[in-house]
């Protein structure tokens, strides 16, 4: 819907009903690399015989730096990075795609521009292939092996995205009882609409009616309220509560959320990220999930339930189940294949943790770290059954852990020292004595900088956690979570040094598997 786009299209289609023609733009650069506009650089490279793509950069989107890690700036007063593009379509043409980079400062890329044009630029030819038809160079080596493996979105046929409740702070809250509270005195007040935005701190959404809502709220009693008030993964390691209901929450993704309501588990992961991120988007979770659980530039959240149950229904998500009415959300193919090749069929659990210790493989992760930046991630499984459950004892080692239900955490490796009154100022990390400060006085010891460091998504996870809370008095409960957060990641990094050396194995003898 982007009118860049538009206007390319009706240039495009005028150039080709002409025959011949040339099309000049400089428009948002989102279309070079974005998954969604595979489509729309198909249809380029069909209608035009060279193509010239100048990126100029300087999107602070994606915190965009120059390949030395110097500073880069947009040649505008915007946030979204800048592009040039020249289409040419002439008879006898050979068909050419090439591009060519500038970073830097604004006025080095004006400087820039002003001495150069077509001739004198250093283009660097590009080979766009399917499925994603990317206008940004990238190692391809082992593309080809990498797409013969299934993606998680054809293991876990039922999967979504997270749900968006666009008004978070009234609806989210760290304390479940304040939530409740909060939620009954918007049910029972008598304000009108612009004192209930107000009172409430409620922005106004098009296409959203706080009276709506309000009237929604009034066939529901007090005590079912509370019924609607579940666990929701905020954040990597932040499970908060959330007011789940269609009079407030403005996706609420049924369909999928309505599966963890019960007895389940699910893996998250994302379809994209920005270029320049490290793809280390994979998380477990029984919880429904926020759509922006990982930080990234690009996309949300996928959530693949590992079970579905046949009584989730529109007008009652919370009826009770039982495991007889549950059956695997895995691709009836996947499991024929495994257990054929097994000699014996697997459980879907079984399934579930040999694929997330495969995608904790720093090996897998480095190995086709391009790909997994650009489309859902795919799945190498072995056809070696003993080496499928080595890797699957260790991938439920890492689910337990953050699950935070591993035994080992019992006896957690951080501690939190000194006397004060636990109030989170700000956040400081002593590499020196390996402790983090919550304010002057009082830390939590025995964290390792690389543990301090470690990112689920887009997210420092120990650093978010406590920038979450500013000015907030860590109770008993908090500072406990913290410690056994710290000593998941800890163990986490441990355990995925026994899944790389075991992740070598399965490339050499990987079971071909067509599941589309």
């Amino acid at each position: 819907q982007d009118d860049y786009v538009k206007f390319i299209r009706f240039a495009q289609w005028k150039i080709d009903q002409a025959g011949e023609g040339v099309l000049g733009f400089i428009t948002n650069h989102s279309y070079l690399d974005n998954p969604t506009f595979r489509g729309m650089r198909q249809s380029l490279m069909t209608s035009f015989d060279h193509i010239y793509l100048l990126d100029l950069h300087g999107n602070s989107l994606k915190k965009e730096k120059c390949p030395d890690g110097s500073e880069d700036k947009n040649v505008f007063d915007i946030r979204q990075g800048v592009a040039i593009g020249l289409f040419i379509k002439q008879k006898g043409l050979k068909k050419k795609i090439v591009r060519a980079d500038q970073w830097g400062l604004r006025e080095d890329k004006y400087e820039w521009l002003a001495k150069n044009d077509l001739n004198t630029t250093k283009w660097k030819p590009i080979k766009p292939k399917s499925e994603l038809y990317l206008f940004v160079p990238r190692d391809e080596a082992t593309l080809d092996q990498y797409n013969q493996h299934p993606k998680v979105t054809e293991i876990f046929p039922l999967n979504g995205v997270g749900m968006t409740t666009a008004r978070d702070e009234f609806v989210i809250d760290l304390d479940k009882g304040k939530l409740l509270n909060r939620i009954r005195l918007f049910k029972h007040s008598k304000q009108a609409d612009d004192e209930l935005h107000t009172t409430f701190a409620i922005n106004k959404k098009k296409g959203w009616s706080i009276r709506k809502a309000w009237n929604m709220l009034q066939d529901i009693s007090d005590s079912e309220l509370e019924q609607l008030i579940l666990p929701v993964l905020y954040r990597p390691f932040d499970v908060r509560w959330i007011f789940y209901h269609d009079s407030v929450v403005w996706r609420t993704v049924k369909r999928v959320m309505g599966h963890m309501m019960h007895d389940n588990i699910s893996l998250c992961a994302m379809r994209q990220v920005a270029l320049d991120e490290k793809y280390t988007h994979f998380l477990a979770t029984q919880n429904i999930v926020d759509n922006r659980t990982f930080l990234s530039s690009k996309g949300i959240i996928q959530q693949f339930p590992l079970y579905l149950y046949s009584d989730i229904g529109k007008k009652d998500l919370f009826s009770a189940t039982d495991s007889h009415h549950k059956k695997p959300n895995l691709n009836p193919g996947l499991l024929t294949a495994l257990s054929k090749t097994y000699g014996k069929k697997p459980t879907p659990e079984e399934i579930f943790y040999y694929i997330y210790a495969v995608l904790y493989a720093n090996t897998y992760r480095t190995r086709y770290a391009e790909f997994l930046k650009t489309d859902f991630p795919r799945v190498p499984f072995t056809k070696n059954h003993k080496l499928f459950v080595e890797m699957g004892t260790l991938g439920k080692q890492l689910v337990e852990l953050h699950l935070l239900q591993a035994p080992d955490l019992e006896h957690p490796a951080a501690h939190f020292q000194g006397k004060g009154d636990n109030r989170m100022e700000k956040q400081r990390y002593d590499d020196k004595e390996q402790r983090v400060y919550i304010n002057t006085v009082q830390y939590f010891e025995g964290i390792t900088k690389e543990t301090w460091e470690y990112q689920v998504g887009g997210y420092q996870v120990l650093d978010k956690w406590l920038k979450d809370r500013k000015a907030r008095v860590l109770s008993l409960e908090d500072i406990q979570h913290y410690c056994r957060v710290a000593t998941a990641l800890k163990k986490t990094m441990e355990i995925q040094a026994d899944i790389d050396s075991l992740y070598p194995k399965i490339e050499p003898d990987v079971l071909p598997l067509q599941l589309a």
